[in-house]
């Protein structure tokens, strides 16, 4: 024992016991006398503990060990004998660490589960599978998502579960193959890639969770070698969809098929790009309002019919009985819609309020909302970084907590003939509130017209196109769906109508830089301190809330970025970032500007490149305060350099030996790092921070493969 170590036991010994006597055992009752208070409120925080420790496996620095988990089992052991012990308030600590716990081995069980073999390197060759999804890139190409999958010359080890490959050229002509078909055609396969700038977006993980062991496109036609096998489902889906199309032709059959299928193959890219910037995208999700428009329509046609009929009214209960048939109507909406994540999200929210109703409970309270976040994270616990479950629950928890507040104020919107306009933009206000920060720090943008947008559009989604539909479905046995598909065009018709005004307003769409890692989590707890304690101790969470848009604020964007291939190089100037070249590596320049809020494309901000020497477009230089930064690209270029000079940056797409003190960054170097970006160029030696994650899962570092156990662990995409 060292001397400080035998110093500070003297003191304890001397006054420790005393000091606590005195202070520590009133601080402690304070602390149980504040925690008891909060009794009947404490369900709404189990989500949020749960969900911490699921953030605590995703931001540990390398993959758990077993004594990681382990250690959380005895921790949340001891949580849960705590909690048993204590009665009090103080019990809610053992809870908190009991829940913690959980999360985190929840998340862990979850990423092993779900191990598949990744692509080690890019290839080309021939590619057999299953079609099981089709949808649209970002770039408005087709995509096949394939499983069940033969690559030859690879075992079972090293075969992905799943690829995804878009369709160009011959490949995206002609009659898509059906759901359940075996296709055969010849694809450029990759691994999933990192993120584009670290701390960005990581789809490797992303695609983790989906089992994507890897994606390519191809531009040979697809053959269909098999007939459809299994997935009905799905190909009534698709039946569904065409169906829908050919009835509604034009934007409005591709809208209405993904409203009531989620298929959005048929939505044209200008017809995206409206409704996202009147900010009215979130129409195109089988989500929390329609799956919530479609249940309400379906219980109050069920309850009012029931209630016409006497000696079924005066002898069941009408509304258990119209509860339980909207829900088994929002379980078919789930099946026929694919069951993405966000609609299974919005089942199990509706399915705790029709449970609800149906136990005699409040239908809309902070206790169902956190049921369903639960019920969610123990589904899917990867869905806490997603912006969909952000966005969803923010949105719900607002306004239960603003119309809640109402309520026990006994607050009125306005005269009792103006009580459902009011409420509707009031509801429309206080969700845009609390969904347009997570919005902005995943998507970089801000509509600043959707609150007018959604005023105009949301009413005729939930009076005009959602009726609509289920009376389309009513009909449709009688051959007599076309009515109500009519009338659902016509409100589409407006949707869209509004969507293409709001977007070509001027200033429309705002942009604005990416926040660092930490204001989303210190802006969310603040949030929900806000939200869910009782007491004046809740009015503290707005230091947090306002901290957060601070370090927002004053958050700054890399000087330099370097793609992970080294294909792409982008410096800031005063005018915004200037991008080495400009075509190629157009998905990450896409997501570098995004995250400067910087409106430009890639040809413009190419433009800003100041060339200062040379003048072949293979090798680009510009400089940076004391640095020159080069970029190469060709071989004919990569040839002719042959030297650098001290405190040059060098970026090369291909390998590349150089004599000087210079900083190379060529794929070599590259592989280990990932994306680059440089903080600090005014120094000599700039700082730079990689992209690189640790050993985890995804990054193909020493994972075992569901497939065969007992065979090695392929090399991931980076090795």
């Amino acid at each position: 024992m060292g001397t400080v170590s035998r110093i500070a036991a003297v003191l304890w010994a001397c006054f420790g016991s005393a000091v606590w006597a005195r202070f520590g055992s009133a601080l402690w009752a304070n602390v149980d006398a504040m925690l008891d208070a909060q009794r009947g409120q404490r369900l709404p925080w189990a989500p949020v503990l749960m969900g911490a420790g699921i953030g605590a496996y995703f931001l540990w620095p390398a993959e758990p060990g077993a004594q990681v988990y382990l250690g959380a089992v005895a921790l949340g052991s001891l949580g849960g004998i705590w909690a048993g012990w204590r009665r009090r308030g103080v019990a809610v600590l053992g809870w908190a660490l009991l829940l913690a716990a959980l999360g985190l081995c929840l998340a862990g069980a979850r990423a092993h589960r779900l191990a598949a073999p990744v692509l080690a390197a890019r290839s080309y060759g021939p590619v057999e599978g299953r079609v099981i999804d089709i949808d649209r890139s970002a770039s408005d190409a087709p995509r096949l998502t394939l499983d069940r999958l033969r690559l030859p010359g690879r075992g079972s080890s090293e075969t992905p579960a799943r690829v995804r490959v878009a369709l160009h050229g011959a490949a995206a002509e002609g009659a898509w193959p059906v759901p359940g078909s075996r296709v055969a055609l010849t694809a450029h396969l990759s691994p999933p890639q990192g993120p584009a700038e670290p701390g960005g977006f990581d789809f490797r993980r992303h695609a983790w969770f989906q089992q994507l062991g890897a994606v390519g496109y191809t531009r040979s036609p697809v053959l269909v070698i098999a007939a459809p096998q299994g997935m009905p489902r799905a190909r009534l889906r698709q039946r569904l969809s065409h169906a829908l199309q050919q009835a509604l032709p034009g934007p409005e059959g591709g809208v209405a098929a993904a409203v009531l299928t989620g298929d959005r193959s048929a939505i044209p890219l200008s017809v995206i790009e409206a409704l996202r910037a009147s900010n009215l995208a979130h129409l195109l999700a089988i989500s929390g309002l329609h799956m919530g428009l479609l249940t309400g329509v379906v219980f109050g046609l069920l309850r009012g019919w029931l209630a016409l009929i006497p000696p079924f009214a005066l002898r069941w209960p009408v509304r258990r009985v119209a509860a339980l048939g909207a829900l088994m109507a929002a379980a078919c909406y789930l099946s026929l819609s694919g069951g993405n994540v966000a609609t299974e999200r919005a089942f199990v929210m509706t399915a705790v309020v029709l449970g609800g109703l149906m136990l005699d409970r409040r239908a809309f309270s902070l206790r169902a909302v956190a049921v369903a976040a639960l019920i969610v994270l123990w589904l899917r616990p990867e869905s806490l970084l997603g912006p969909g479950f952000q966005m969803s629950f923010a949105a719900t928890t607002a306004l239960i907590a603003v119309f809640g507040a109402l309520r026990d104020l006994r607050l009125r919107i306005g005269p009792r003939w103006l009580a459902a306009i009011g409420g509707g933009m009031l509801s429309s206000l206080i969700a845009g509130l609390a969904t347009a920060p997570v919005a902005a720090a995943h998507f970089n943008t801000l509509s600043h017209y959707g609150l007018l947008a959604n005023l105009l559009a949301v009413p005729v989604m939930g009076l005009v196109v959602i009726p609509a539909a289920v009376l389309a479905a009513v009909l449709a046995p009688f051959g007599a769906a076309q009515a109500g598909l009519w009338i659902m065009g016509l409100g589409l018709r407006w949707i869209l109508g509004v969507a293409d005004h709001v977007a070509a307003l001027p200033g429309a769409v705002g942009h604005v830089p990416a926040p660092g890692p930490w204001v989303l989590p210190v802006l969310a707890g603040g949030a929900l301190l806000l939200v869910l304690w009782r007491g004046p101790l809740r009015f503290a969470g707005l230091i947090p809330m306002v901290a957060a848009f601070g370090l927002w604020a004053g958050a700054e964007r890399p000087a330099l970025l370097v793609a992970e291939d080294g294909a792409l190089v982008g410096l800031m100037t005063p005018q915004g970032r200037a991008l080495s070249k400009p075509r190629g590596a157009g998905f990450v320049a896409g997501i570098w500007l995004e995250n400067d809020g910087d409106g430009s494309d890639q040809p413009a901000a190419a433009d800003r490149w100041q060339q200062v020497k040379g003048g072949e477009n293979t090798l680009r230089v510009m400089q940076a305060g004391a640095h020159r930064v080069i970029h190469v690209t060709g071989r004919r270029a990569a040839a002719g350099l042959t030297g650098c000079d001290k405190g040059d940056i060098v970026v090369a797409a291909l390998p590349l030996v150089l004599e000087g003190e210079c900083l190379l960054l060529d794929p070599a170097r590259l592989r280990g790092m990932g994306a680059v970006a440089m903080v600090d160029l005014g120094r000599d030696k700039p700082r730079l921070v990689t992209g690189r994650p640790g050993r985890r899962l995804w990054s193909g570092a020493g994972r075992m493969l569901p497939r065969d156990r007992a065979a090695k662990a392929i090399s991931g995409p980076d090795q």
